[in-house]
């Protein structure tokens, strides 16, 4: 497999393979490059839904001369085109695992830098990070990874511990945050359901729009509560 850099070709082949709904394995195939250096690719810029080759090669240039401005570390190549080094902290695999973790997380809805703030703390020894490791893991600011935390908060993805004796905040996943968030998301459901039911008894439920509010309703009131039994289940099993 070839083992430079993305070309500007190659960027328009990932957008096409996405516009056209591949997988990243797919797209990797036909270009004849691991699956983590397509979903790396994506990732970086924008995501599934927000890449563009063109703004992906601008941004990879921006980036090397970013990097060409900087001092070569001793003992280093030096050279202005070689690529960003890897967190040294992180295996080549979960580095490959995390991106990919990202992608997915993007694809289900949620926004990409809060998606990478939740894969580092899923994917870290103890499930807990300080926000400078969140800024170091991401290559981002500290205010951006605020805005990602701030956004998960509201979610209740994630919950702030504070250390007294260090006087910093440590983010942290629990374990059953899962769990949690399946229980709101039915929780959600249910009280939707709620509302279709009254909406069709407003209307009657002999009428067109009736029938399918009450239909609606039917459903996602069964499927809300048979996932808030579920997840209860697996909480206390």
């Amino acid at each position: 497999m070839p083992r430079g850099r993305l070309t500007h070709q190659d960027r328009r082949q990932i957008a096409a393979g996405l516009a056209g709904g591949l997988s990243y394995s797919e797209i990797a195939k036909g270009l004849e490059r691991p699956t983590s250096t397509v979903t790396r690719e994506v990732t970086r810029n924008g995501g599934p839904s927000g890449y563009r080759a063109d703004g992906a090669q601008l941004a990879t240039r921006r980036r090397a001369r970013r990097g060409a401005a900087l001092p070569a570390a001793p003992g280093s190549a030096g050279s202005a085109g070689a690529p960003e080094p890897p967190d040294p902290a992180l295996p080549q695999e979960l580095r490959a695992f995390q991106e990919q973790f990202i992608g997915f997380l993007v694809n289900g809805g949620l926004p990409r830098m809060p998606a990478g703030v939740l894969a580092c703390l899923c994917t870290s020894d103890h499930g807990s990070l300080t926000a400078a490791e969140l800024a170091e893991r991401l290559k981002v600011s500290p205010a951006t990874v605020s805005k990602a935390v701030g956004y998960l908060e509201g979610q209740e993805l994630i919950r702030r511990r504070r250390d007294p004796r260090e006087r910093r905040d440590t983010y942290v996943i629990d374990e059953d945050v899962w769990v949690r968030a399946m229980i709101a998301g039915a929780r959600v459901d249910t009280v939707l359901a709620q509302v279709a039911r009254e909406g069709a008894g407003i209307l009657g439920v002999k009428s067109p729009v009736g029938r399918r509010l009450d239909g609606m309703g039917a459903f996602l009131d069964h499927v809300g509560q048979d996932l808030i039994r579920a997840a209860e289940r697996w909480r206390h099993g």
